[in-house]
């Protein structure tokens, strides 16, 4: 039993002077199993527990980090970060009058406030295109208007888009101004020629339109600043401004990002489709704040697909993306969820890094414990390996003895007295089939690093702007995440696909199947 903070405040000099030699030793026993608790906490690093690598401070990165000897794995469940903005100032309590006009003080919305006035654009552009738009038939009889038939400008608007050259580098800001004229029928009925705008939908309070200042091209331009260079959207404003002269408002940049994954969304029902279809499929997750609701970030990976979702950490969620019919193998780590999984494997490398968390403890039988794990893992992928090279070589009668004498020492420390031994001991003997399926399929991965590489990009964009704020932007920011990354597991750049999407969208097309993964060689 360890000593809690409010033991530890009352213990001092005189209180130790004080007890009995019996006492005294039995506070003894209790000072050091705390003591030794602290020291591996301390001594923890990426090589022998599950905290991520991004967690080392920048003075702990040395030559050894160049190449380690093994691949980095978990990225883990992190703790949150606070928000620079909110977060709390060592010092002086604040009076009760201050804690008061705190507390009555209305909580602020991010954003425009309502009420506020608007502001209108403001940057004037002349244009280097100009497009008409004409009725074809009236709006009331449906009869077809003649050639030439005479039409009145009733409305302008102007859509900036890029242009690329037909040949060589370089991009060329269009300016292209659209006039939208209205025609009178012989019915005496006026029909006007009007930019399409998409149906609302319940989640999605951004509209797909055609009456949109930002063209598609440029569009994508944005998304790959936010989404592959993780830039903010004042940043994404800032390169905009410098460098090709454009002034976008904050609003209409995140209208652009929610408008992009309202129109990918229809691509989802493929990407689930392929990832059902695979044969072994990589699944992670790791906290992801909307707000001030605790989420997590899944990811499905598989050999040409990524799929993204933000949400809870649930078993209703693996359900509804594999249902129970999933037919590969699911590579996963220790997460309890994952073992309603009927053909599952389990990550070693996570296993390898707890067990050289014991073989380095400040407590002898647990070293002694987490050694021998760790020599008996290390020469069974050894084995995996050389049965890689040597195909036919049946590896589950070659390894029993090591097998079963890996579980006998999991079996007599079940029960161990030390809680990461114990938890290291159950956690074997609770994921054996799935730990050890490799040795009967050595073709099949041993780590989950597809998945964890995956989730590394979102989890440094995630350190920069401290998740999403709403449903919406959730939605957005999983789809568009699973479309990019999708993409370029096929060695396909995702920007034309996401203006071609975008362009079919607004038009009110449907949007374009995902392109296929390119040929090698």
């Amino acid at each position: 039993m360890h000593l809690s903070d409010f033991d530890l405040r009352q213990i001092d000099v005189e209180y130790l002077r004080s007890l009995s030699p019996e006492q005294l030793r039995v506070v003894a026993e209790k000072l050091l199993l705390d003591l030794k608790a602290a020291r591996e906490l301390a001594s923890q690093t990426p090589q022998n527990s599950s905290r991520p690598p991004s967690s080392r401070a920048p003075w702990e990165y040395g030559e050894a980090d160049a190449a380690p000897e093994e691949p980095d794995e978990t990225l883990g469940e992190e703790p949150w970060q606070e928000d620079a903005s909110s977060a709390a100032i060592e010092g002086e309590p604040k009076a009760a009058d201050e804690l008061q006009k705190a507390e009555a003080a209305p909580v602020r919305k991010a954003g425009k406030q309502p009420g506020s006035p608007g502001v209108g654009r403001t940057q004037t552009l002349a244009p280097t295109e100009r497009r008409e738009h004409f009725p074809e038939q009236c709006g009331a009889g449906g009869l077809p208007f003649e050639a030439g038939a005479p039409a009145v400008a009733y409305t302008a608007r102007q859509e900036l888009d890029l242009e690329r050259p037909a040949s060589g580098a370089g991009l060329t800001v269009a300016v292209i101004e659209h006039t939208h004229y209205a025609r009178t029928c012989r019915c005496g009925h006026v029909t006007r020629a009007e930019p399409r705008r998409g149906a609302p939908q319940s989640l999605w309070k951004v509209e797909l339109s055609e009456w949109h200042l930002v063209g598609p091209e440029l569009l994508s331009l944005i998304l790959s600043l936010t989404f592959r260079l993780r830039a903010s959207r004042a940043r994404v404003q800032e390169f905009l401004h410098d460098w090709l002269g454009l002034h976008l408002s904050i609003g209409t940049l995140q209208q652009c990002v929610l408008e992009a994954g309202r129109a990918v969304e229809p691509r989802e029902d493929q990407l689930v489709e392929e990832l059902r279809q695979a044969e072994v499929a990589h699944v992670d997750e790791t906290s992801w704040r909307q707000g001030a609701t605790a989420l997590w970030l899944w990811v499905f990976v598989s050999t040409e697909v990524s799929l993204y979702l933000i949400a809870y950490r649930t078993a209703e969620m693996l359900e509804t993306v594999l249902k129970d019919a999933f037919p590969g193998w699911l590579m996963t780590d220790g997460y309890q969820v994952y073992r309603a999984m009927k053909r599952r494997l389990r990550c070693w490398a996570h296993l390898v890094r707890k067990a050289r968390g014991l073989a380095q403890c400040l407590d002898p039988p647990a070293q002694r414990f987490g050694q021998a794990v760790l020599d008996g893992l290390s020469g069974l992928m050894q084995a995996v390996y050389e049965a890689r090279e040597s195909p036919g070589r049946d590896l589950v009668s070659e390894c029993r003895g090591e097998v079963e004498q890996l579980r006998a020492l999991c079996q007599q420390h079940r029960e161990a007295r030390h809680e990461k031994t114990r938890a290291l001991a159950r956690e074997l003997l609770n994921d054996w089939e799935a730990i050890f399926q490799v040795l009967a399929h050595p073709e099949l991965p041993l780590t989950n690093n597809e998945a964890e590489r995956a989730l590394r990009h979102w989890v440094i964009a995630r350190k920069l702007s401290f998740g999403t704020r709403t449903v919406e932007g959730s939605r957005a920011y999983g789809l568009l995440a699973s479309v990019i990354d999708t993409c370029r597991k096929r060695q396909q750049l995702p920007w034309g696909y996401l203006a071609q999407v975008i362009r079919a969208r607004r038009a009110g097309q449907s949007a374009p199947p995902l392109p296929a993964a390119a040929a090698i060689g």
